[in-house]
């Protein structure tokens, strides 16, 4: 029997791990499954054990209040070391661009364990946009193992880096997987935070969900996005609510240009299928959000990413996701033109999603099945 050590530390990272994590669960004639949280946003990831029904067998509970990359990095090798030599796992399973997934993929190259890399592949060529996470997943690509890419144009990436493409495995993404999950529970499920989304959500408005934290966009960026914002909500037929990020440099522009407007909800993170249930209800997103990028087309919902580049080209290409950076004219604009003209909206939200169709931890799971059984 093989153990596999599951290991992440942000909410994106276990929405995307879970669905796998549970495929593994169900076989446990040839796997054992380990899960180990760095707990990197350990606010934000509690919620998400809790929904998915995930046993944390470590919580490193590494979160501290304006910790420094360098220091979270140290701290997460040097608590992997103790977690890997104690398991002794045949295989780790990290997810995507975080700092949680680079350093348990050093510190498992250290111990010579193999890597499986979830969301291999995804590139935008600048080291420093999105930072640090584009450095993150190619560092993680050099040491893994076997990579598992969620459409064919990542694992075209992989290729040009000289990666064995027999190691190579076009997924699809298990952000589907969860999100198809969460919705279908949603069809019975309800807590606190959706019935406040409720209360806040005026009948007969349009919804603007709007989300934000990418470190390029610290500073001027976000006080663009902010004023574009404020452009918008002028518009009385939407209202915007805006789950603000707890990093500091996010919440303090955020609040002082917003946070008197009626039209704008500055609301606190939310849980997850509290999220997923607002997705659902929103004609328009705004983000600078990866994963968001990819679950919103799943709902038919069109998706304006506020970055200059993004490593989820498929979208854009496909016509689900608009590029608008942090232009505020570019941002007011094409919003404004998605609610009021129909057909460019119907355009964008009727085209099927690039990133999946909930198939792709089974795809997974039989990928490694047939490398043991070969």
């Amino acid at each position: 029997m093989k153990k596999i050590l599951f290991i992440f530390g942000t909410r994106p990272e276990a929405i995307k791990l879970a669905p796998l994590i549970k495929k593994f669960e169900k076989n446990k004639k040839d796997f054992t499954s380990i899960i180990c949280s760095t707990g990197q946003h350990k606010e934000m990831l509690d919620q998400v054990v809790d929904f998915f029904k995930l046993h944390i067998d470590y919580d490193l509970q590494l979160m501290k209040r304006n910790q420094t990359l360098s220091s979270l990095s140290s701290n997460i090798i040097s608590s992997l070391q103790e977690v890997i030599s104690e398991v002794k796992p045949d295989y780790v399973f990290v997810h995507g661009d975080t700092t949680t997934s680079t350093m348990a993929a050093i510190s498992s190259f250290y111990n010579q364990v193999p890597v499986c890399h979830i969301e291999a592949g995804l590139r935008t060529f600048n080291k420093y946009s999105p930072f640090p996470e584009e450095m993150n997943r190619s560092i993680t690509g050099r040491i893994a193992k076997y990579h598992f890419s969620p459409t064919l144009e990542s694992k075209q990436n992989l290729v040009k880096e000289n990666i064995d493409e027999n190691s190579i495995l076009v997924t699809g993404n298990t952000v589907i997987d969860a999100l198809l999950f969460a919705v279908n529970e949603l069809k019975t499920y309800e807590n606190n935070e959706i019935k406040n989304l409720k209360s806040l959500m005026v009948e007969g408005k349009k919804n603007i969900l709007v989300t934000g934290h990418r470190r390029e966009n610290f500073g001027i960026g976000f006080e663009n996005i902010c004023n574009a914002l404020l452009e918008i909500a002028n518009d009385k037929n939407v209202q915007i609510i805006y789950p603000v990020h707890l990093n500091p440099n996010v919440t303090s522009i955020v609040e002082r240009i917003l946070g008197n407007h009626d039209n704008i909800h500055l609301i606190n993170p939310l849980n997850y299928p509290a999220f997923v249930w607002l997705m659902n209800k929103s004609t328009v997103i705004l983000t600078d959000s990866g994963g968001v990028q990819e679950e919103a087309p799943s709902l038919g919902v069109p998706v304006l990413v506020m970055r200059n580049n993004t490593e989820r080209p498929e979208g854009v290409k496909e016509g689900t996701a608009i590029l608008v950076g942090t232009n505020k004219e570019k941002i007011v604009n094409t919003t404004q033109k998605l609610l009021k003209d129909q057909n460019f909206y119907d355009s964008i939200s009727r085209v099927n999603n690039p990133y999946g169709d909930g198939n792709s931890s089974k795809n997974i799971f039989n990928f490694l099945i047939d490398c043991e059984y070969k």
